[in-house]
């Protein structure tokens, strides 16, 4: 039996604010307020193979934005917290947070997949994404 650990994010450390890649990336954002991001790759870069790229971010969208996607999803609260990387953890709202697969699909797009968290009342989503 063999000890699979989560491969680690592997990044530059730069964190972002910049809109565009984002947006481009996952429509259902709309026209953000803002946003904090950090991406990069997976796993250990001198193997061959395939590269995955990951996203972790935190973005202020339109309220009517946030609205919608309630409407669109139905999310449930969550205890559970997201698995961003560490300079992302001081811009995490406070919650509550509501998650659920239907929100999670979408915002999986572009050949990524998603996992996300949305504070309804700070108009905040959490987005942390895997794709090639």
């Amino acid at each position: 039996m063999t000890d699979r650990a989560t491969p680690a994010k592997n990044g530059t450390g730069e964190v972002r604010t910049d809109l565009e890649p984002l947006t481009t990336r996952f429509s259902a954002l709309g026209t953000p307020v803002s946003a904090t991001w950090l991406s990069g790759t997976v796993g250990d870069e001198d193997v061959p193979g395939p590269t995955t790229y990951w996203i972790d971010a935190v973005v202020e969208l339109d309220p009517a934005v946030v609205q919608q996607l309630v409407a669109d999803t139905d999310p449930q609260e969550t205890t559970g917290s997201p698995a961003v990387v560490g300079d992302l953890e001081d811009s995490l709202p406070d919650g509550p947070l509501l998650t659920g697969p239907a929100l999670d699909a979408a915002f999986a797009e572009s050949g990524f997949t998603a996992t996300a968290y949305l504070d309804q009342d700070d108009a905040t989503v959490v987005l942390v994404t895997l794709g090639e």
